[in-house]
């Protein structure tokens, strides 16, 4: 409670014949064992029974395509950033009260709009490539990100690849039931010459993406307290991005139009050249390039 709060259980007592003023209030709710506390987040909801199993099928999917030198990824986007002259989390050194003035409302600037990071982090060489869109984040934005990815660095790291696993969360751009993602993964697989492999993680479970930890929290961190100003801004700061333990991250604007409400037809998702595993084929697939 606040003073407004002890001073309205003081009214109660006083209603109730008794003579309590607000800080009476305070030390008996002190006695009793309560203090103010903040909303924690702990409630995860019901997870899926086979959460568990999931974990450990995408650990030995993951150790098996490291044993025979083949990439492996984990995918997702980061939250969207406003762009422009607003509050940014975190603290940041400058002279002694002289803080950076941004705006007092967090509205979307409609000229500066938003930034969509999508990010493809490399599990074996601790490595990140960034794409930041400006439109919206669609399968077609996220399939996009993970052949540039591939052109730009995973080529190069991986010259002799002929397969690749990709670990997702279960929603979003990248989610089990989004049609478009199936379409636009047989896509990717044909550009690339590429059988990809994809493992979604369970319903619920999204914090456990390696993504989440190794790539954007550092992210997050190199830019705390700094405004971001503009979309090159944010690209600076996002490939300017650098840990201790050796995280190297490239990022690029990606300014191409990716419409939404794209319906994928059933003649359309039945080319896909897909292979449901037999363990939860809807969050274990592989999608090989027709050609091969």
């Amino acid at each position: 409670m606040d003073d407004s709060q002890y001073t309205g259980a003081g009214e109660v007592a006083r209603g109730q014949g008794h003579s309590a003023s607000h800080v009476t209030v305070a030390k008996l709710l002190d006695d009793a064992g309560f203090s103010l506390q903040a909303n924690r987040k702990t409630d995860e909801g019901q997870s899926h029974p086979d959460r568990d199993a999931q974990f450990r099928y995408i650990n030995r999917q993951v150790k098996k395509f490291h044993r025979v030198g083949q990439p492996t990824t984990s995918v997702d986007t980061k939250k969207k950033e406003l762009v422009g002259n607003f509050k940014n989390g975190g603290r940041e050194y400058r002279r002694r009260k002289e803080p950076a003035k941004v705006r007092v409302y967090d509205f979307v600037d409609k000229q500066l709009g938003k930034a969509i990071p999508y990010g493809v982090y490399d599990l074996a060489n601790n490595e990140g490539w960034v794409s930041v869109g400006v439109t919206h984040d669609t399968a077609e934005f996220a399939t996009a990100t993970i052949l540039r990815w591939w052109n730009e660095m995973g080529r190069t790291r991986f010259p002799s690849a002929t397969e690749l696993l990709i670990t997702a969360d279960g929603g979003g751009s990248n989610g089990t039931r989004t049609r478009l993602w199936k379409v636009a993964l047989q896509r990717l697989a044909d550009e690339t010459g590429l059988t990809l492999t994809i493992c979604h993680f369970p319903p619920g479970t999204s914090k456990w993406n390696k993504i989440e930890h190794r790539l954007f929290s550092f992210i997050t961190q190199n830019w705390r307290g700094k405004p971001l100003v503009t979309v090159q801004a944010i690209v600076q700061l996002i490939g300017n991005t650098r840990t201790t333990k050796g995280l190297t991250v490239k990022a690029a604007l990606d300014p191409n139009e990716y419409p939404t409400g794209k319906k994928v037809t059933d003649d359309e998702l039945q080319k896909v050249r897909i292979q449901r595993h037999k363990f939860h084929g809807e969050w274990n697939y592989t999608i090989r390039p027709k050609h091969d």
